[in-house]
């Protein structure tokens, strides 16, 4: 009888895991295809200079955004899963996730108005890019994840995903109007989040309670070393597009497209590792052993999918550039087969990380993000001004591999002491 219930348990675990990976991909596949036809219109109408300085303003946002989740994004999942038969203590996860998202973006409103009065270039972008902070503080995709329940967010994504490319369509006709793209995407994603918070508070009866002083503080100290993790994390893929801004490097733009398509990668990884997190932390909690075995085979396998993956982009890389741009441009082909492999990093990368959060390794964490953070800015303005394609598309593949290793030698470091 027992061996019959594990067997039962494993079997609803799969079944879960598969329901969470091909929701979670069904949301990426969509925003792939989207961003495809996004991507085409965009620089239909304002061009790749146009395109390049609409980026620089939506990885600020991503960056600002990183900072207002404070790592709940992360934290939130575990606590969801630990909690998702107690209704007040999920009530209490929310609440508290959301408050100190909500007090975080009140400082960067005033951080945003401050802007305005040293005069930073492209502020109106900047500004107009505000809608994308302001939906980090709804996101509510890590509740759904901790509940294995993400079939109503993937079909609110894809809503307001094409919603938001009908009104780009629409509205985007020259380049006088490129700053509007980031707040016709930033307010879609509002809009479509609190309808999703609206729509999880009412699913799971939970209560809207004031969040305790405690709690909060709580939160600052536990996701403080993650939460620069992240900020790291969004740099080392940001820093060398404020870098081309600031250095008038020609190669903004097609940087810009090529970084997009990574970018995309990145997050079909993520989501992968997300899909795997619920059930990587009820292994974690059954044996450390059946975690190490899942997390080798699981992380080799991955690199071996993306690794084919990279095979394609290289080779298709002038089709690829071609359907975005409308445009054989020779500079963004070099720079995308260049970056073509960093995938294959970031597969390995995200899983080692998973490892860390798993053990709460924060501290490890944070040693790693400071490290690469000193790297990364480092080999960002030494490149920037150089407009080498090789030189500049080596950027993240060199800081991925920075981070690989890093990773690899603190994970294995406990087993060294223990040997």
């Amino acid at each position: 009888m027992k061996q019959r219930l594990i067997g039962s348990y494993k079997r609803l675990r799969a079944t879960n895991i598969l329901s969470n990976f091909f929701n979670l991909s069904s949301i990426q596949i969509s925003n792939l295809l989207l961003l495809v036809v996004t991507i085409r219109i965009i620089t239909g109408s304002v061009g790749l200079e146009g395109f390049g300085l609409i980026m620089v303003a939506y990885r600020f946002s991503t960056l600002a955004g990183t900072i207002i989740n404070y790592g709940t994004g992360q934290s939130g999942v575990r606590d969801t899963a630990y909690n998702i038969a107690d209704i007040k203590k999920l009530s209490e996860v929310i609440c508290n996730t959301l408050s100190i998202r909500v007090l975080i973006f009140g400082l960067f409103c005033i951080g945003l108005f401050a802007l305005y009065w040293f005069h930073v270039s492209s502020y109106f972008y900047i500004l107009l890019s505000a809608p994308i902070v302001l939906a980090e503080v709804f996101n509510p995709l890590c509740f759904f994840i901790g509940t294995e329940k993400i079939k109503t967010f993937n079909i609110y994504n894809l809503v307001a995903n094409i919603a938001a490319l009908v009104a780009i369509l629409l509205f985007i006709k020259s380049p006088a109007e490129a700053p509007w793209v980031n707040f016709i995407l930033g307010m879609g994603n509002v809009i479509t989040y609190l309808g999703l918070l609206i729509y999880i508070t009412t699913r799971f009866k939970l209560q809207l309670l004031f969040p305790q002083k405690a709690e909060l503080l709580k939160i600052g100290k536990d996701n403080f070393y993650l939460t620069v993790n992240n900020i790291s994390a969004n740099l080392q893929q940001s820093i060398i597009i404020f870098a081309l801004k600031w250095g008038g490097s020609d190669l903004l733009g097609a940087y810009s497209l090529c970084d997009r398509i990574m970018g995309q990668c990145r997050n079909l990884i993520n989501t992968i590792a997300n899909a795997f997190y619920p059930k990587a932390v009820h292994l974690y909690k059954e044996s450390l052993g059946l975690w190490i075995v899942y997390r080798r085979k699981t992380k080799y396998l991955l690199a071996g999918v993306f690794f084919g993956g990279a095979i394609l982009i290289f080779i298709l890389a002038d089709f690829i550039v071609f359907t975005l741009s409308k445009k054989h441009d020779a500079n963004a082909i070099m720079l995308l087969r260049v970056m073509a492999f960093v995938p294959v990093i970031s597969a390995l990368n995200v899983i080692n990380m998973l490892d860390l959060l798993l053990k709460n390794n924060t501290v490890y964490l944070f040693r790693i993000s400071s490290i690469l953070l000193i790297i990364a800015t480092a080999i960002a303005f030494l490149i920037s001004g150089s407009n080498n394609y090789i030189y500049i598309g080596a950027f993240t593949l060199i800081v991925e591999t920075c981070a690989l290793i890093i990773s690899e030698y603190l994970i294995k470091k406990p087993a060294i002491h223990h040997g």
